[in-house]
């Protein structure tokens, strides 16, 4: 059995796509997953499972989408990857509150990272790693242009956006498993 950390996309924000972690607990439950932990409402999930994450990822989203009415994208990452993400981020000196990791569900297209040019969101800052753009917004992500939307937009991949504290609590859960 292996750790897997599955993030859903865009559920329980103003009132729309709302599942109860409760509820979201038990269906993974249902799916067979074993030692099924939730962690805030924004849709995080540690659990054991033998699938591969390709498989998981299409488990999931059928299995969200049959349950709750709706289509959420799922975004997992192993536990051991988790580990490696939250080990540290490229912002030296840069406060820990201000830092976030959008996870991709694959590897965006080079040509399509090269078009965005870092000096135009600054004083944001973002770097590529594999499938995880790690952003630091010194100011408020609120008001940054690196929103999730506009990741996926630009970099036409599917994905999700977690603060420092939660990929570090995700981190820890894997470990802890």
């Amino acid at each position: 059995m292996n750790t897997s950390i599955a993030m859903l996309r865009g559920i329980n924000v103003s009132g729309q796509k709302k599942v109860v972690m409760t509820e979201l607990k038990k269906l993974f439950e249902e799916l067979g997953f074993l030692n099924v932990a939730t962690y805030i409402q924004s849709g995080n999930v540690v659990f054991n499972s033998e699938s591969t994450e390709n498989e998981l990822v299409a488990t999931l989203e059928k299995a969200i989408e049959a349950r709750f009415g709706f289509f959420v994208p799922v975004m997992v990452r192993s536990g051991e990857d988790m580990k490696k993400i939250a080990a540290s981020h490229p912002f030296d000196g840069a406060a820990e509150d201000r830092i976030h990791v959008t996870f991709l569900e694959k590897e965006p297209e080079a040509e399509r990272v090269e078009a965005l040019s870092p000096d135009a969101f600054l004083p944001d800052a973002w770097v590529l790693k594999s499938r995880e753009v790690y952003l630091h917004i010194p100011v408020s992500y609120g008001n940054t242009k690196l929103s999730n939307n506009f990741l996926e937009i630009k970099l036409k991949v599917k994905a999700t956006t977690r603060n420092w504290k939660t990929v570090q609590v995700l981190a820890g859960m894997a470990n802890a498993e």
